[in-house]
Order: C-alpha cells, then sequence, then structure tokens
C-alpha cells in the first residue's frame, strides 16, 4: 500500500510549504485540499496557475495526489445549498486533470443544516435517499464530462451511514464512477473487539469490488475520534481484511495534529509490517 495524509493537516496556503510538509512527515501521498492553496476548499473558481503549482510541487516533493477533496453536504435541507455545492462539485472536476488525480471525495450528507458530520433523525427518510439519489447523478454526469471517480463514505452520521447503504447506492445507480472510501473508525462508535473485528471485516467483504482508499483514524473506547493508534482499532486486523480483498492502493490518515504526523506514519508502517503488507514508495 502507498501512505499518505490529508494535506490539510499541516498549516500553510501554499502548495510547495504544505506537500513539504507531507513529505518530511513520512507520507508519499495525500488527499489534497484546495485550502493548502489559499482558496476555499470548494472554491467558486480555479486558475490555471492554482493546479500548475499543486501539480509542480507534488513532483518536486515525490508526493502522489491521490484524491482531492470535494466535501459538500449533498442532501442539505435547503436546495440552494446543495446546488450551490454542484456547481462548485463541476469547478473542481474541471481543475482535476491540472491536480493530478482522478478521484474526488464526497460527503454524501445529512439533513442538518449546520454541520455535514452531525446526524439527524430525517437522514433515514425517503425523502432524504431520493434527493442523495438525485444529487448522485448530478455528481456522476459531471465525473463522465472529466473521466473522474466519486469515493463516497459510509459514516454514522451521514445519509450513508453503513457499508450496507452504500452498497445499496451503487447497485442502485449502477455507475462505475462511484468508489468507496473505507474509514473502519466510522463504521462503529462503541464496540466489542470482535465486534468491530465483524463489522470492518463485513464492511470490506461487501464493498470490495469499489474500494478506492483506506482512511486511518481511531477510536477511544468512549467513541469518541482518535489519532490512529491511539484507541481501540485493530489495525493487523483492518489492513489484513484490505489485502484479502485484493486491495493495494492508499491508506489515508487523517483526524490528527500536523506534530502527531511523523509518529502516525510510525505507526502505520509498523501495522502493514505486522499484517505482512509492504509500503509502497
Amino acid at each position: 500500500m502507498q501512505l499518505g495524509i490529508f494535506a490539510k493537516t499541516f498549516p500553510g496556503r501554499d502548495p510547495q510549504t504544505v506537500l513539504a510538509a507531507v513529505r518530511a512527515a513520512g507520507y508519499t501521498a495525500t488527499q489534497y485540499n484546495m485550502a493548502c492553496s489559499g482558496l476555499a476548499a470548494m472554491p467558486d473558481a480555479i486558475e490555471v496557475p492554482a493546479t500548475q503549482a499543486v501539480a509542480q510541487a507534488a513532483r518536486d516533493h515525490g508526493i502522489a495526489m491521490t484524491a482531492v477533496s470535494g466535501t459538500y453536504n449533498m442532501i442539505h435541507p435547503d436546495v440552494a445549498v446543495r446546488e450551490t455545492g454542484q456547481a462548485r462539485l463541476a469547478t473542481l472536476a474541471a481543475a482535476c486533470a491540472g491536480l493530478g488525480t482522478r478521484v474526488i471525495t464526497l460527503c454524501t450528507g445529512t439533513r442538518d443544516a449546520h454541520d455535514p458530520w452531525r446526524g439527524h433523525a430525517d437522514n433515514d427518510t425517503p425523502e432524504a435517499w431520493r434527493d442523495l439519489l438525485a444529487a448522485m447523478e448530478t455528481a456522476i454526469a459531471i465525473a463522465d464530462r472529466h473521466d473522474l471517480l466519486l469515493g463516497i463514505e459510509p459514516e454514522l452520521a451521514n445519509v450513508i451511514s453503513s457499508a450496507q447503504k452504500a452498497r445499496a447506492l451503487i447497485d442502485q445507480l449502477g455507475s462505475d464512477r462511484l468508489r468507496i472510501v473505507l474509514d473502519p473508525a466510522n463504521l462503529f462508535e462503541v464496540a466489542s473487539l470482535a465486534e468491530q473485528r465483524e463489522t470492518v471485516a463485513a464492511a470490506i467483504d461487501l464493498l470490495a469490488d469499489r474500494l478506492v482508499m483506506g482512511h486511518a483514524k481511531d477510536r477511544h473506547a468512549d467513541g469518541r475520534f482518535a489519532t490512529a493508534g491511539t484507541g481501540v482499532l485493530d489495525y493487523p486486523h483492518y489492513l489484513a481484511c484490505l489485502t484479502r480483498v485484493g486491495f493495494d492502493g492508499p491508506l489515508i490518515t487523517h483526524g490528527l495534529g500536523a506534530d502527531e504526523a511523523a509518529g502516525v506514519a510510525t505507526f502505520l508502517r509498523g501495522a502493514l509490517a505486522e499484517a505482512g503488507i509492504g509500503v509502497r514508495a
């Protein structure tokens, strides 16, 4: 696998500074965010020099651009907010070739109007599913125009809250553009070791044919998110499950401070070695 980190983990508003920090911390891949170029995360416009600067910095520091963040609330209760997100997604998609990536990561969204990562009772309604289908169809059309892949992530607080719902969405839409970003810490809050292992293994088996990226963070025993390696997640088991289904793509850590990045790289290399998995340069 290739070891990477969210570029936004590091301070800085230019790609040379940020990607130099990615490399110095021990990573050779990144999930980029346009905020690292001094823009909004989802800008209204991206000029060619901005994409060229990212691509040049990636070459200079030997960093693979595995994906760029295209996060907006796809089922926001305000239709106008959704439409703005869709327009910005189209802008980002048009810039991907220049950035050097074919993958945009998405947020399937929540009915919470203020926080895209906070759950809402209406996420499980037929209306929320209908709106997600419509939003995904728009996103897929954008991806078709630019030959891109769209990475969605099962998250407990979002409308796609489980591997089963992710599978249902994939099967209903029937588009090869739709792929999965798998973060095991998003599949449970409080669980015994046996329960989390079963949940993670079942999710990977169910979504194996669509995995495009693994994420790496953790959970404390009380359910709070944690930095990878500081919680209860069984990392050797998670990584072995990925390998068992043939996944050898990027493993991208996030949810940590810049001062923790080098230590997490060391931890992840050790977990990969314990699972018998090599690390690509």
